[in-house]
């Protein structure tokens, strides 16, 4: 399987997720820059974390029209999969592929840390290598990373089962005082109906490497490519 990561003007977090795809699991991995639009020889697109075109408008306003923005989408309608990351989540929703918006976060801070998250459901490409419930470790860092989306989206988004990660106290507790940026419903993550588009704020390519003291999000990108592999 190939992994293709996209690199927009102000992306930093691009090589993160290569050091993970590329530098641990040892699979090939292709840089994509904004302006390509032939990806047909990639299995799994991911968008990074990062600043795109210095998140200027709003996060992922611009980057939205990047050319390969529409080769993605088609990706996205082939069934194949996207995967994305903080900004790559605001894009996502920025360009339709899921639903709602990323805000500023409650307290209009930039926020870096680490916080946990609960995996709600473990039957997706996703997330096989977790338990359902199971809490893990992921970082963050944001400033509009607030899930906000009307209240018949997240009705939808609740109802078919979209929500992949919440977070939660160490005890997998859904509250506001574990919830780091004002998320509706502790939203960390969702994907689209499909569940071949995952869209999420914290960075398990942050923690994929022993060597840091976490990885709790290498089970993410080894189930990945036990499934498609």
């Amino acid at each position: 399987m190939k992994f293709g990561i996209i690199v927009f003007p102000g992306s930093n977090c691009d090589r993160d997720m290569a050091t993970v795809t590329q530098g641990i699991l040892n699979l090939p991995t292709r840089m994509v820059w904004h302006q390509d639009t032939d990806i047909n020889d990639l299995d799994v697109v991911v968008i990074p974390g990062g600043f795109s075109y210095g998140d200027y408008l709003r996060c992922g306003a611009i980057a939205q029209f990047s050319p390969v923005m529409n080769s993605i989408i088609e990706h996205a309608k082939a069934g194949k999969y996207v995967f994305g990351v903080c900004n790559g989540f605001q894009i996502l929703t920025e360009v339709g592929l899921l639903p709602g918006a990323l805000i500023r976060n409650r307290d209009l801070h930039f926020i870096c840390d680490r916080v946990r998250v609960r995996v709600e459901r473990n039957d997706l490409i996703w997330t096989r290598k977790y338990s359902k419930q199971q809490v893990v470790t992921y970082p963050i860092a944001h400033g509009e990373g607030r899930y906000f989306a009307d209240e018949d989206t997240l009705k939808a988004l609740e109802e078919n089962n979209q929500v992949l990660f919440r977070y939660c106290s160490a005890r997998g507790e859904i509250n506001e005082e574990h919830n780091p940026n004002g998320s509706l419903n502790s939203i960390a993550g969702i994907v689209n109906q499909q569940g071949n588009i995952l869209g999420m704020m914290p960075h398990p390519e942050r923690a994929s490497d022993a060597a840091i003291g976490i990885n709790d999000g290498l089970a993410m990108f080894e189930g990945l490519v036990m499934a498609i592999a």
